[in-house]
């Protein structure tokens, strides 16, 4: 994940701090990288939630609600924090979204076909195309995000509101669980 906002240099930090061992998935493994970013500073903890959802009110509630008990406790959480955002909150998240891209080796009319699909999406919406790919494997990314632009452009502008605000609650809660498992070693 790319940094989304700019925020103070005393509430970064190192990397490896926010890392937890690795996880084979159990709940004891979660709730080691539970318990430490529970203790995290709140302007570190605010920080990294940015960087699971670009909205300042979101990450805000996130932090400001610590401890979580446990993972689960955390994601529904984040859900209903999600559910709570007003229009400017999803704009700005949206707005910190980075758009899905190839790798700089994908042939050059795949790069086309994607930045023509992006444009006339945001041309259409407003706002950048979003898209949660964790059920896809690297190589299925760009059938998926050119499948889902194809049939999210036939969406009236409310309903594609919905599901847009939808799969950032799932990039959120997918970061979330990332954040918590991360191995330090990456």
């Amino acid at each position: 994940m790319q940094p989304r906002h700019l925020v103070p240099a005393d509430a970064l930090v190192p990397a490896d701090a926010l890392a937890v061992p690795p996880a084979d998935g159990s709940p004891a493994d979660h709730a080691v990288g539970l318990a430490h970013f529970n203790s995290l500073p709140f302007a570190a903890a605010e920080a990294a939630f940015l960087e699971c959802c670009g909205s300042l009110r979101w990450a805000h509630r996130m932090a400001a609600h610590r401890p979580y008990p446990d993972l689960g406790a955390l994601l529904a959480a984040s859900d209903e924090a999600g559910y709570d955002l007003a229009a400017g909150d999803i704009a700005e998240a949206l707005a910190a979204e980075p758009a899905p891209c190839l790798h700089h080796d994908a042939p050059r009319a795949a790069h086309l076909a994607l930045r023509a699909a992006h444009a006339a999406y945001e041309s259409r919406f407003g706002h950048a195309f979003v898209i949660c790919l964790d059920a896809y494997t690297p190589a299925q990314h760009v059938d998926q995000v050119l499948a889902g632009i194809r049939v999210r452009m036939e969406h009236e502008v409310d309903e594609e509101r919905a599901v847009t605000a939808d799969e950032l609650r799932r990039l959120a809660r997918s970061r979330i669980v990332e954040l918590m498992t991360a191995d330090p070693g990456q």
